[in-house]
């Protein structure tokens, strides 16, 4: 299978190693390709994820990022746009898109999950997308 993995640089201490699981991840379950592509933030991973969903290259697309909560509501306009954004690609394109853009309130919740005290998210994200990539594989034969 082949997979893309959307990466924000924004956060990198974080988002750098939440993508590089994905990509272990995905390695350690025979994924045929992976291929990275990098955005600057979260923000822009739904445009991307959807020109990597429409290119027909992909099985599934993993979106990795982080967005800390601040003093102002650009967490809340960036976050939700990040998230309904990668919803809308899966929806409209019928590809699978895993989520693994971190909402935390703040820097260390975000090390425990990209890597930290509570796992990996990224990792999570790419056994997502290898579920629903099988899935969607067996619902069309």
């Amino acid at each position: 299978m082949r997979f893309a993995i959307v990466a924000s640089r924004y956060n990198d201490q974080i988002t750098s190693p939440l993508a590089r699981a994905a990509e272990q991840s995905l390695k350690s379950h025979a994924a045929a390709a992976i291929e990275t592509f990098e955005v600057p933030g979260a923000w822009e991973i739904p445009v991307a994820a959807l020109h990597a969903a429409r290119s027909g290259r992909f099985e599934a697309i993993i979106c990795i990022g982080c967005v800390i909560r601040g003093d102002t509501p650009h967490f809340d306009y960036v976050a939700g746009e990040a998230a309904s954004g990668c919803a809308r690609v899966a929806l409209d394109t019928g590809i699978p898109v895993a989520f693994g853009v971190l909402t935390t309130d703040n820097l260390e919740q975000a090390l425990d999950r990209a890597g930290g005290k509570v796992g990996n998210k990224g990792a999570e994200a790419a056994l997502a997308a290898i579920e629903m990539a099988l899935l969607i594989r067996r619902i069309r034969s």
